[in-house]
């Protein structure tokens, strides 16, 4: 099964803002930029805005432009073939250096909690699960 995903790089000061699951291991879930599914009837774009503010709650994100499009097969964790539209967000208002966050899922089971914190560009090849495909595509 093919799912639609939105990722989104958002940068700030020539780092790149990534997230660790709270209550989970590195080896589990490792480092990750904000992503998600794209809802039906709305736009990639609109999706890598809305996953960004829900996962790190912050305001002040805005598209920069698209990167490009990859797939990523998920497996085994959980069999599907992910298309991601990948998005260079830019960050127009202050951040913290690390914070928590978390996402509530509209409501449905319980929340996901986050630590958020900010890499440099030259270190963001830790993203896990080929999120970093198009990194090279910020410079």
């Amino acid at each position: 099964m093919t799912r639609e995903k939105a990722l989104a790089y958002v940068v700030h000061d020539g780092r790149l803002l990534v997230f660790r699951h709270l209550g989970h291991s590195f080896e589990e879930v490792g480092v990750q930029v904000p992503a998600g599914s794209v809802r039906p009837g709305e736009t990639p774009e609109a999706a890598a805005l809305r996953e960004a503010r829900e996962e790190t709650g912050l305001d002040g994100l805005r598209v920069v432009r698209k990167l490009g499009e990859t797939t990523y097969d998920i497996s085994p964790y959980r069999f599907e073939i992910q298309h991601r539209h990948v998005y260079h967000l830019r960050l127009t208002g202050p951040a913290p250096e690390r914070w928590r966050s978390q996402e509530d899922h509209d409501g449905e089971g319980p929340p996901t909690r986050f630590e958020c914190f900010w890499v440099p560009l030259e270190a963001a090849h830790v993203l896990q699960s080929g999120q970093g495909a198009l990194l090279g595509r910020l410079f």
